[in-house]
């Protein structure tokens, strides 16, 4: 098969470990900057160029689109899906996901565990969105965060209503959700692939940090899922419409909640924890379900 990879750092572990997969099972996959692409949106004969040249006879395309990027990402995305290519993770799941409120709002209506979260417009409402989250300790999180960046814990109502002024009194929006405090500063993130969890890892945040990402020290290591929090994020990804993607759960009193569903998952972590090829098993499943003008959602949301 010929494969676009759309991604702006070939020199990121997850790009190469793709890459190197894809080659080892006889694919050819070109590593392609989604910013450099530009498209011609002609009725019936819609094209993309890259570098001065059309970019053509593609049979997948896996879409590794950073958050900064996503609304000029998913157009050319949207445009492979025009041309019939084969979608790992279609444009309108991966735009679900990376709309927090609103990948709350379908996780919700879908019956899956979540910490409690609210949301509000007017800081007026400061003290009633508190109390609907039970008070603090709250976290305080911006819409538009990824990788732990944008993340506030307040310690107090009075911090906390600050904070959440502040953010709104600046236009912009953020969610309170509950911080739920036995999870010990740990988390869960189970990769699922073709609606099967392939891997799990425990994330632990560094000494006096609550986040617990990788990309702000934390640490990982290998963990087994109980049948719940496997369902859970089986369904979850489901629910996104994702078929790869890393589910993000904590471990509370009342069973696993969701706190993100991420559609371009950074494999070198859960890798390197354990032991397992994620990548060749991403390439697997292209291989078993790329097929022209197969995309489910057809632009709809």
């Amino acid at each position: 098969m010929k494969i676009a990879m759309l991604a702006r750092n070939p020199n990121l572990y997850s790009h190469k470990r793709l890459k190197e997969a894809a080659e080892a099972r006889g694919h050819e996959l070109q590593i392609v900057n989604t910013l450099r692409c530009y498209m011609n949106i002609a009725s019936r004969r819609p094209e993309i160029f890259y570098n001065g040249e059309k970019l053509e006879g593609f049979d997948a395309v896996i879409p590794r689109i950073g958050a900064s990027v996503t609304f000029y990402g998913l157009a050319v995305l949207r445009q492979f899906e025009m041309q019939g290519v084969y979608p790992l993770n279609e444009s309108v799941a991966i735009g679900r996901s990376r709309d927090k409120l609103r990948s709350m709002q379908l996780l919700a209506r879908a019956g899956i565990g979540l910490p409690v979260t609210t949301f509000a417009h007017d800081p007026k409402q400061t003290e009633e969105v508190l109390e609907l989250a039970g008070g603090a300790p709250v976290v305080i999180k911006l819409l538009e965060g990824t990788q732990g960046i944008g993340v506030v814990l307040a310690d107090t109502n009075r911090s906390a209503k600050s904070v959440f002024e502040a953010f709104r009194g600046a236009g912009v929006n953020i969610l309170l959700q509950e911080f739920i405090k036995e999870a010990g500063g740990t988390d869960i993130r189970a990769i699922v692939v073709g609606g099967k969890v392939v891997a799990a890892m425990k994330r632990t945040g560094a000494a006096g940090e609550f986040r617990s990402n990788l990309h702000r020290g934390g640490s990982a290591q290998i963990i087994k899922l109980s049948p719940e929090e496997r369902s859970t994020a089986v369904r979850s990804a489901k629910v996104m419409g994702l078929n790869v993607c890393g589910v993000d759960m904590l471990r509370s009193n009342h069973g696993p909640v969701v706190m993100e569903v991420n559609s371009s998952p950074g494999i070198e972590g859960v890798e390197k924890a354990t032991g397992l090829d994620i990548a060749s098993k991403i390439i697997e499943h292209i291989e078993k379900t790329a097929k022209p003008h197969a995309t489910k959602t057809k632009g709809s949301g």
